[in-house]
């Protein structure tokens, strides 16, 4: 007795005969490869052509044997490749030649999951009725066959397909899908006895789980054989595989996306595809700046360091404290002043009593560093305790810029940065433009992992969801210090090379009537010979140091501070 139909769905009947021996030998044909079955017998829709025959590319072809052969498959994709098309056939070769196969698609929204339906029918009602080998019904989001199998498409829901033991799962741009991480979690475990699953989408930018499943893929190259260590295959396919992309193709389409989209619907650049608070090209060469730490020490080998302490070299510790039991790390950077490079790093679990031992003795071994902290609930814990500790170094935020170090607190200074929403924008301002020109150079793997999930959402710079970003604080809280107040040290420093600084007390750059206070490091005039700009350097050098001391004796020097 056939299966009734469901919902408001539609029976095809299948005319029933015996098929000839040469019908039957194409059933097997067509049985054992759906590329021979695609391009012999599935008939889809064009946009402009009507209804014609599939007939595959190479690329395609190497995607339907990527999907037969391995289990779970990725694939990083551009834009108008047909691999919809691809995947609504082989769901109906899979369905159609196999029995009790539940394969369930998920896109992005309804009108999509509509649509790949209409494909799998368009195939199915155009096959030969001797191919038709069973009945089936269908209607707007699913196709059900005599033989106990199912082809079912649905929009994002966290609870798509979540009871469901599933032959494969089919996510349609899954870097766009809402929430996708939680419906990976959900939809894995129904993958267990023995289903599969082919993930597509163009990027999205860094970050997200689609980002981590194709990383994860990665770890063993992009060959036809190679699976990463998380059981996927990956297939990059960017916009000129196609034999009908050229590059007059490439540059029209340019043209009218722009760089991000282009980045994102063409070239399958996850870098360039998002909306990063930093630009791809900073993001980039954080990514070479990278260096593996000399050290790991302190708790749990978490204080990674990548130079020690220089003589006459000035130091300044950003903290953010987390309250050491949840989600968020406490973290820290070093950054050597005098250079610009970040020296050493601390990321990981600990409460806030135990940072302020850790900020203490790192604080000391850095040459008595400046130690900013963000002045949160258990940021405000851990200053407290430093302040018991008698570490003679702390910022306050209510300190005059002259003496901003080694501050001596009265009781109305305020210590620590304090996080607001405008003094938040403000430090990663400071931070943005610091990375931007190459004033800061950190060096962390950890600190470029969060760097690349750092993203624009709701119109406020954060981290993505389930990232995180502790170490951005952190560095963007030493930022905004040390380009606020040591902006003249700094620039000294490069004028006159970082073991030579010539740098007085503050209030020598400060006066109004200071030959200082207009700018530093004239570039010199074009010189014919290395001796030559040797000997200039050498002056200028000279000059300069007069005039600082100059400056220091000076009592007008002084007049603003006295009044």
């Amino acid at each position: 007795m056939p299966a009734p139909a469901f919902g408001n769905g539609r029976r095809a009947p299948v005319e029933k005969f015996a098929p000839t021996p040469s019908q039957v030998e194409e059933l097997k044909l067509c049985a054992r490869d759906p590329i021979y079955f695609a391009n012999k017998y599935c008939k889809i829709k064009h946009p402009h052509r009507g209804t014609l025959l599939l007939k595959t590319y190479p690329f395609q072809d190497k995607c339907l044997r990527s999907f037969q052969k391995h289990r779970f498959n990725i694939v990083l994709k551009s834009r108008q490749l047909g691999l919809s098309t691809i995947s609504a056939a082989y769901s109906v070769w899979l369905a159609l030649f196999r029995r009790d196969k539940n394969i369930l698609v998920i896109a992005t929204k309804l009108s999509t999951a509509k649509n790949f339906i209409i494909k799998v029918a368009k195939i199915l009602d155009n096959l030969p009725p001797w191919m038709r080998i069973c009945d089936y019904d269908k209607n707007q989001q699913e196709v059900r066959f005599e033989n106990g199998s199912q082809i079912k498409a649905v929009p994002t829901t966290e609870d798509a397909g979540r009871s469901e033991a599933l032959s494969l799962l089919i996510i349609d741009e899954a870097a766009f899908v809402r929430n996708f991480e939680e419906i990976w979690a959900a939809l894995f475990p129904t993958l267990s006895e023995g289903g599969g699953a082919i993930v597509l989408s163009t990027p999205n930018g860094v970050g997200g789980q689609y980002y981590d499943l194709w990383a994860g893929s990665e770890t063993n190259g992009l060959g036809d054989d190679a699976v990463g260590d998380n059981g996927f295959h990956p297939i990059r396919l960017p916009w000129d595989v196609h034999p009908e992309h050229d590059q007059d193709y490439f540059e029209a389409t340019s043209k009218k996306l722009g760089p991000r989209k282009t980045a994102q619907e063409l070239l399958c650049d996850f870098l360039s595809s998002g909306e990063t608070f930093l630009k791809a090209a900073t993001v980039s060469w954080l990514n070479k700046e990278q260096r593996p730490p000399i050290s790991r020490e302190g708790p749990e080998g978490a204080v990674w360091v990548w130079r020690e302490p220089e003589k006459n070299h000035k130091y300044l510790i950003g903290a953010d404290v987390a309250r050491g039991d949840a989600n968020d790390n406490s973290t820290f950077v070093v950054i050597d002043m005098t250079v610009g490079d970040v020296v050493a790093e601390y990321q990981g679990k600990i409460y806030p009593d135990g940072m302020a031992e850790v900020l203490d003795l790192y604080g000391r071994r850095y040459n008595t560093a400046l130690v900013a902290v963000e002045a949160n609930t258990y940021g405000n814990h851990t200053l407290i305790d430093l302040k018991k500790l008698g570490y003679p170094n702390i910022f306050y935020r209510t300190a005059p810029a002259h003496s901003v170090e080694k501050h001596y607190a009265g009781p109305k200074d305020k210590a620590g940065f304090d996080t607001q929403t405008a003094s938040r924008m403000e430090a990663l301002v400071r931070f943005e433009d610091s990375m931007r020109c190459h004033v800061v150079t950190p060096r962390s793997s950890r600190y470029y992992e969060e760097v690349q999930s750092f993203v624009w959402l709701d119109e406020k710079p954060q981290a993505k969801k389930n990232k995180r970003d502790d170490l951005i604080m952190a560095t963007a809280i030493a930022c905004w210090v040390y380009r606020t107040y040591f902006e003249n040290y700094r620039l000294s420093c490069k004028a006159n090379g970082a073991h030579s600084s010539t740098e007085k007390p503050l209030f020598a750059y400060m006066s109004r009537t200071s030959t200082l206070f207009s700018g530093y490091g004239r570039p010199p005039a074009a010189m014919t010979s290395d001796y030559q700009r040797a000997r200039q350097a050498h002056a200028e050098a000279q000059e300069k140091a007069k005039r600082l001391q100059q400056a220091a004796q000076d009592d007008d020097q002084l007049k603003w501070l006295l009044s």
